[in-house]
């Protein structure tokens, strides 16, 4: 500020000149800084008259480190994975926590499919073993065939049941 001015006050000209400096200089929108990279690459030099273009370097300016996108890549990776995982787990316990068919069905279907496995395995070893020993049996020898006969007797409402074998 000029000496003379501290001295005097200000004419209104020259008041509305500084209250115009001070809102022009306070309150004007800040432009925000941004910073531009190249997104293609102009390659200035000379074509060859004939045949292919030889290949050219373009410096790599990414500004993420390799490892650092790979440790994103791979938390996005266990994170779908996980949350597979939570939505399967979920839906299973929502089954089994209401009592319908679908959840009993749900709670027993292991068990169901443990028992499959296992009538499967014990009729194929059941085949295994009675293809294994069929064989001919030939007896040689006399047979004797020996009749039974049982008598019963019961007699009265509460009875007492008497049985004679005889051959």
């Amino acid at each position: 500020m000029d000496a003379d001015r501290i001295t005097r006050p200000m004419t209104d000209a020259e008041a509305k000149a500084e209250a115009q400096r001070i809102i022009e200089e306070n309150f004007q929108p800040e432009v925000p800084v941004v910073r531009h990279f190249p997104t293609s690459f102009r390659d200035e030099s000379p074509l060859p008259a004939y045949g292919d273009t030889p290949p050219v370097r373009q410096d790599d300016k990414r500004i993420v480190p390799e490892w650092a996108l790979g440790i994103a890549v791979a938390s996005v990776g266990v994170g779908a994975g996980v949350t597979g995982i939570g939505c399967g787990a979920w839906l299973v316990l929502q089954g089994l926590a209401s009592v319908t068919l679908t959840s009993v069905l749900m709670g027993t279907l292991p068990f169901a499919a443990l028992a499959m496995v296992a009538t499967a395995v014990g009729g194929a070893i059941s085949k295994a073993r009675t293809a294994a020993s069929q064989t001919t049996n030939v007896y040689t020898g006399t047979v004797t065939h020996t009749q039974t006969h049982n008598t019963s007797h019961q007699t009265a409402l509460f009875t007492r049941t008497r049985n004679d074998i005889h051959h």
